[in-house]
């Protein structure tokens, strides 16, 4: 294994995944969605950083090859798991995050089980569209943690009907909360919509992977 700042970069990223966790048990809400929306968009550039790099600066190794994809998995699958649990087991963040666990249980399996012939078979650009668009739609939903809790402190010594009034237009929005209101309903519905297209898209690469993979499932003749 050789330090190279793409396995470096790779590493980090690997360590970042379970602090996206880490901050909601040390830090309030919204600050706990501020720090993991910074961590894992931060997280998500090394990704394209490292690749860049290696290949760039021929720094491709084992190591990073066999990390990469560690990483990614690691970041999406706990970020999933935070946005999952944060969003009340929502069906509509449930359903698309199981597609993509299941996914990703199945295609590590199915790897684990081809052994050294799994590396014959490449990954496709769309796995890597499917990767992007998991993480995008992830950090849309943190900053809809962001958006939901700066309103509800925001409302803290209002009464139901002075909310309302704000809301309706009929009392004076010093501090905010239409503006608040809009931008969580937006990236709420954003981040459903793309995370269902990241969902779709992990459905499609994980038929692809094992549609490939069948040649090397065959039983051998006795």
């Amino acid at each position: 294994m050789s330090w190279t700042l793409p396995n470096i970069l790779t590493v980090l990223r690997l360590l970042a995944a379970p602090g996206v966790a880490i901050m909601f048990l040390y830090f309030a809400r919204p600050w706990a969605d501020w720090f993991a929306l910074v961590l894992f968009v931060g997280a998500a550039i090394t990704d394209w950083f490292d690749g860049y790099l290696a290949r760039a600066w021929k720094q491709e190794s084992r190591f990073g090859a066999m990390l990469d994809p560690i990483a990614d998995k690691a970041m999406v699958v706990i970020a999933l798991l935070v946005v999952t649990g944060f969003s009340g087991m929502n069906p509509w963040i449930l359903l698309p995050a199981t597609v993509i666990l299941f996914r990703e249980v199945f295609v590590s399996g199915l790897r684990e089980f081809l052994g050294t012939t799994a590396g014959l078979l490449k990954v496709t650009k769309l796995a890597k569209w499917k990767t992007t668009a998991q993480m995008v739609a992830l950090a849309v939903l943190f900053a809809t943690g962001i958006f939901t809790h700066n309103l509800v402190d925001r409302t803290t010594g209002m009464d139901e009907l002075m909310v309302e009034q704000i809301m309706a237009g009929e009392i004076e929005d010093v501090v905010g909360l239409r503006w608040n209101m809009l931008a969580a309903t937006v990236t709420w519905w954003a981040g459903v919509v793309l995370l269902w297209i990241a969902a779709v898209l992990t459905l499609i690469t994980g038929y692809d992977y094992f549609r490939k993979s069948l040649p090397y499932l065959k039983e051998e003749d006795a």
